[in-house]
């Protein structure tokens, strides 16, 4: 006997986030976004293209992987993953990859969102603006040396600067994999 599906209840709905209560847990999904790409791009000279912006929820600037919602813009329903990381980085950064290919995909906050992550490692990059993001954004674009880092990081950190943890995951896959 087929059993019927769990309780679900939307919660609040805004224009682009709904909450979202099931079997006693409430969570956030996004309600016309089909995911999120993360982009770890290494430039030729051996530097993690990181861009740096306010985050509003928590009142700080934070320093991140390049990173976008797959289509959240109207004409972008159909939009694919490796589409939207390959938007995303050249509106953030202004740098277009040669190659991009997606390594993971996964839960962030599985606690407290629906949301899955993809990571890309994008290489054979060359610049073609100055990124910055869209009209909406202000966005600082940084090349951190990978030789330094751990300093580097440090070094941001005692500016101010949040640092997000999904650099580490990007300096980890760097570490692994590659480019060839």
């Amino acid at each position: 006997m087929k059993q019927d599906p769990p309780s679900r209840r939307i919660l609040h709905e805004g224009d682009w986030l709904r909450l979202v209560t099931e079997r006693g847990w409430e969570f956030t999904e996004h309600r016309r976004v089909r995911g999120i790409v993360v982009i770890i791009a290494r430039t030729s000279d051996d530097h993690l293209l990181l861009v740096e912006q306010e985050r509003i929820p928590l009142g700080r600037r934070v320093l991140e992987l390049p990173a976008g919602m797959v289509g959240d813009d109207a004409g972008q329903s159909g939009e694919e993953a490796v589409e939207a990381a390959r938007r995303e980085l050249l509106e953030e950064t202004g740098y277009a990859a040669a190659r991009i290919t997606q390594w993971f995909a996964g839960p962030m906050s599985p606690g407290r969102s629906a949301d899955l992550y993809t990571f890309f490692i994008a290489d054979q990059l060359r610049k073609e603006t100055e990124g910055g993001g869209d009209e909406n954004e202000d966005i600082r674009v940084h090349a951190m040396p990978l030789s330094r880092a751990e300093q580097w990081l440090k070094d941001r950190e005692s500016e101010g600067l949040l640092i997000d943890p999904k650099i580490y995951v990007g300096l980890y896959a760097l570490s692994r994999f590659t480019a060839g």
